[in-house]
């Protein structure tokens, strides 16, 4: 479970993340990374946040749920590799239903490489 610090929730943030942030997408996922530009001391003080989309073209409520809780999980042991203030959005694509865990850990892993490194 994500920590409500590092939780994004309002949709201004998520439309700013997806619209200017980088984006790496994967088999089942689509990462969009925004790095906030700034003071340094001021991107440092507030913790990376992450947001989820995951709409029903993926599955019913059960499947749609089952990936919401998956990825949340994935994301939650990579928190510390995410820049301080940096706002991501995780958008789950149709295929996500059908990926196992690890299947979803190998993509998330390999679209934040691509967004992480320069």
């Amino acid at each position: 479970m994500l920590p409500a610090s590092n939780r994004l929730r309002r949709s201004d943030d998520f439309r700013r993340a997806v619209r200017s942030g980088r984006r790496a997408g994967r088999r089942a996922v689509v990462l969009h990374l925004l790095v906030r530009d700034g003071r340094a001391d001021d991107a440092a003080a507030e913790p990376a946040r992450v947001g989820f989309v995951v709409n029903k073209a993926v599955g019913n409520a059960v499947l749609r749920n089952r990936v919401h809780r998956r990825l949340r999980a994935v994301l939650a042991t990579r928190l510390p590799e995410l820049p301080a203030g940096s706002l991501t959005v995780v958008r789950a694509l149709p295929s996500s239903g059908a990926a196992s865990y690890d299947e979803l850990a190998a993509d998330v892993d390999g679209a934040l490489k691509r967004l992480l490194t320069p």
